[in-house]
Order: C-alpha cells, then structure tokens, then sequence
C-alpha cells in the first residue's frame, strides 16, 4: 500500500466523521460561504505578480517536519508581499500537519487567492472550502474518476471556486481534463513515492490545452528553473517545501522574487 493510498482511506473516515459534527446547512451559513472568490488567473497573470503559488506547509509523509515554528499569518503575509499570485494552504491533519484553521487564517490575513491543499473526495470538502474561504479547491487526477472529477468541478464553478486539476502523467492528464477546470498543474512528485522529477513538467506541458493556466508543482528551487519552465509555456509556480525549510520563509520567497525580476 503507497503512502497515498494510507492518505485516501484515512481521507474518506475524516470527511465520515466530519459530515457528523458539522452539517451543509451549516457550512452554508459559514462567514465565507457567500464572499466572491478571487479570480486565480487574473492574480497569476498579473504583472506586478510573480506567478508563484507559495505554500504553507508543517510537514510531509516524505520529509517529516519542514517547519514548524512559524505561523501561517506571518508566513503567508510575507509571501503575499513578495509578490505571490497565490497562496496554497495544507488543510490534512494526519500527514501534512494542517488544520481548517489554517486556511481561516490565511483567508483572513490576505487579498490573494486562497488554494485549499487537500486530497478532496467528495462533494462536502468542497462546500467546506467554500465556508472556510478558499478560492481554488485542488483536485487530484491519481485519485478520482473522471466522474467524480467531472461533478467535483462543476460543483466548485457553481460555487464560484476556481478549480486546479493535478496530474502526473500523460494517462492522468487525458482522462481527466472537462470544462469546469481552470487551471491544470503537473506535480513533479510521484505521490506513490514521493520522489521528486522536473522533466514531469516539460514532458507534459504541450499536451495541456491552452485553455486552461499551466502550473508546475513541486522540485521547483531555482529561479533559472522557473525561467525554463515560463520558457515552456507555464504560467505559474507551486512552490513550497523550497521556502517553508528555512527559518523564515517569508525573507526566503522575497529573497527568491528579488532573484526572479533580474533574470
């Protein structure tokens, strides 16, 4: 059994579990629930922007604790002043160290997009990042039908929230593209392992229609990487773990966007 395997069936005892203590009517009735969202590709095309989606995140099932002497308030300020198109915010407990409070946070401290990082399965995490705020839900290829991929987004574009399809290879990306995305991203890390290849990106990247914002995520730590990846057809850059090693991740990504203007 692969990592991600452990995370989707620990995934749908949560979402169970979380049906029971809080019901749709009162998600609905949550603060954020009737705000407009942000629109993602107008902050990840913006030019006083760097296109990067910078992400808060504790830790990981790979690499243990990243960080964890740092609030997602100074964090994500910091990286929306660096320039940051949007912000991606871990919401998995069990394996990444996230909470729902983290993405209340967030949403309260910025005037960015919002993604809500999680492994969503079902109609009801939708509806949940709704009510907490988000602007982008995420929704993995490796782990949905394209059924469910299909009435997951069209769920979120009723709701005003902007969709991210995340794929990992060529069979993922064909099978899983409909209407209701905006933006597909290619994650460089195979989550059956968790190893890390940039070549993911550039094998993919012509084969995502042009339709949609193209975003490469994950094994991105240079900024000559970000120009190659822009060369390629990418409109934009999750970038996490990069940031979130060091003591302060916020000096980090200004650090990184200072570099990214010169080149």
């Amino acid at each position: 059994m692969t990592i991600l395997d452990k995370i989707v069936i620990r995934k749908k005892e949560e979402v169970a579990q979380a049906k029971q203590v809080v019901s749709v009517k009162q998600l609905e009735s949550g603060l954020h629930f009737n705000r407009d969202p942000y629109v993602f590709k107008d902050f990840l095309l913006a030019p006083d922007r760097t296109g990067i989606v910078a992400e808060f995140k504790r830790r990981s099932p790979s690499k243990g604790i990243i960080n964890d002497r740092v609030t997602v308030e100074e964090v994500t300020q910091a990286y929306a002043a660096a320039g940051a198109s949007a912000l991606s915010v871990l919401t998995d407990v069990d394996f990444f160290g996230g909470h729902a409070d983290d993405l209340l946070a967030a949403r309260a401290a910025n005037r960015i997009p919002v993604l809500r990082k999680d492994f969503m399965i079902d109609e009801y995490q939708v509806l949940e990042a709704k009510a907490l705020g988000a602007d982008i839900i995420l929704l993995i290829a490796a782990i949905l039908t394209p059924a469910e991929i299909r009435n997951l987004s069209a769920l979120a574009k009723n709701l005003g929230l902007n969709v991210l399809l995340e794929v990992h290879d060529q069979e993922e990306l064909q099978r899983s593209i409909c209407k209701d995305l905006d933006a597909i991203g290619v994650n460089n890390r195979n989550l059956a392992d968790f190893t890390v290849n940039i070549q993911t990106s550039f094998e993919l990247v012509e084969q995502i229609p042009d339709e949609f914002m193209k975003i490469s995520e994950s094994a991105i730590s240079a900024v000559e990487t970000i120009k190659d990846l822009k060369n390629a057809g990418f409109n934009g850059f999750l970038i996490g773990e990069n940031f979130m090693k060091t003591t302060n991740p916020g000096q980090a990504m200004r650090d990184f966007a200072t570099q990214l203007i010169s080149v």
